[in-house]
């Protein structure tokens, strides 16, 4: 029988995290501890409208960083001051849940967040009141995946990190047991 490899971020929550959250907060049952639902990697293109390129070009850049296929967002509404029409592409999004939600968060917090041109810490108060937390990512060059001579412009990325915690402090003691460099 083979042997599935499980990513280290998995074994890191079940084997230090869990217990750990189990001992602070004094749940009465396993399925009370907080885990990682999905993360989604987002990037908004406002210059699509103008230059397809630039969205071809953003989702090519958020499929290496990701490892999975890119969905295309579209305009919900027309905004006549943007040129913007309802249904036009003007984003990409990906949902990693899973294996790859793992690997994308280990080499989130080990690799690219380091990486980060002054970085002192992500911010503590980004918790939705439901223990989910956004991060916004200003230059996609922080992931090593990326090519710098290959890209086409600097974009940022949004990072939401969505939980089954049920308060913000749940959240980040989860977070915070899982390596997240919270700043002081």
């Amino acid at each position: 029988m083979e042997e599935k490899f499980v990513p280290n971020f998995k074994t890191k929550y079940f084997e230090e995290a869990a217990p750990a959250l189990h001992k602070e907060f004094g749940y009465s049952s396993v399925m009370q501890i907080p885990a990682l639902t999905k993360i989604t990697v987002s990037v908004g293109v406002g210059e699509a409208v103008a230059n397809k390129k630039l969205l071809d070009a953003a989702v090519k850049e958020l499929e290496q960083i990701t490892g999975q296929h890119v969905v295309k967002t579209k305009a919900r509404k027309s905004i006549a001051n943007f040129k913007l029409r309802e249904g036009q592409e003007i984003g990409a999004m990906v949902t990693l849940r899973g294996d790859n939600m793992w690997y994308f968060l280990e080499r989130l917090i080990s690799i690219a967040l380091p990486r980060v041109k002054d970085f002192k810490g992500v911010k503590t108060h980004a918790f939705d009141g439901h223990g989910n937390y956004s991060l916004g990512i200003t230059e996609q060059i922080v992931f090593p995946e990326i090519d710098f001579d290959k890209i086409e412009r600097i974009s940022g990325l949004n990072i939401a990190i969505v939980t089954t915690a049920k308060t913000d402090e749940e959240g980040r003691a989860l977070l915070r047991l899982m390596g997240m460099p919270f700043a002081k």
